[in-house]
């Protein structure tokens, strides 16, 4: 592979898993609320031992974000108009439809990977090599899977939290998973390398300008990014594994209601209900 093709493929990697990310940020802060407790704080750093190197390496891919990145967006925003915009995110979805639907038929699910089969082929025929998300319109649902999420899916446990140089947000499971990722992008199979690398970087362009409104409400609703990207990403991802429907966390998620019931009983026998006096007794109701 050509030597310049890396930092395209990891910065179009992780501008795929970021898009992901920050889209449902938004709904995680809702869930989660922005006040953190003690447990809570004990919990994400048991998750989060790496926590200064993490640090660092997030001012290291924000500070690259801000001076590259984010005004390479902007400034595709501004002159592409959006229908063709929507044709190149259109054309890159019907390619990671390939591996999502690999990664379905090894988690074990063949009739979402028929189904995602069936939107590349759709898209591909009739939507003019994807250009057009056909499938979408006839009700096809889409689906997003990567490698990480295949081993979550086989009980392999998230680990502790990484950030990594250019790709962001990670695990000790989904770093290596994001390797597979990057190795078997369908993107790979171009055989000119001025192509292939023109392909990475559109690519990472186009997914950074779908962050762009997303960020802002990132920017708005935490005071921490960084703990809240921490925290939100593990909760996306558990939910990912899941299929939107994960199990309940009983230590992390009901203990808090476990402490208010207490609160309320204790409440409860300790303020008595108050008494009629004699006079509104029902027997000395004056008449």
């Amino acid at each position: 592979m050509n030597k310049r093709a890396t930092p395209r493929l990891a910065a179009s990697a992780g501008a795929s898993a970021a898009l992901r990310l920050l889209a449902a940020l938004a709904c995680a802060a809702t869930l989660a609320g922005c006040a953190t407790t003690g447990e809570q704080a004990g919990a994400a750093a048991s998750r989060d031992p790496l926590e200064p190197m993490n640090r660092a390496v997030y001012q290291f891919n924000d500070a690259f974000d801000r001076a590259i990145a984010k005004p390479t967006a902007q400034a595709y925003e501004n002159v592409v108009p959006s229908f063709l915009r929507d044709m190149v995110g259109n054309a890159f979805g019907n390619v990671r439809d390939v591996w999502t639907a690999v990664n379905q038929l090894l988690q074990g699910k063949p009739g979402h990977a028929a189904s995602d089969a069936w939107r590349v082929m759709i898209n591909t025929t009739f939507g003019f090599a994807g250009l057009f998300d056909v499938a979408s319109e006839a009700g096809i649902e889409k689906h997003n899977e990567d490698f990480g999420q295949t081993l979550g899916r086989w009980g392999v446990p998230a680990g502790p939290y990484l950030v990594l140089p250019f790709l962001g947000p990670s695990s000790l499971r989904d770093a290596p998973g994001r390797g597979v990722d990057i190795y078997a992008d369908p993107l790979r199979t171009i055989d000119s390398h001025g192509q292939r690398n023109n392909a990475y970087l559109l690519r990472a362009i186009d997914d950074r300008q779908r962050l762009l409104d997303a960020e802002r409400l990132v920017s708005e609703a935490a005071l921490d990014r960084y703990s809240f990207i921490r925290d939100s990403w593990f909760q996306l991802r558990r939910n990912q594994v899941y299929d939107g429907n994960p199990p309940p966390e009983p230590e992390e998620d009901t203990e808090w209601l476990d402490e208010l019931e207490r609160q309320e009983s204790g409440a409860g026998s300790a303020a008595p209900a108050p008494t009629r006096a004699p006079s509104d007794a029902p027997g000395n109701e004056r008449r």
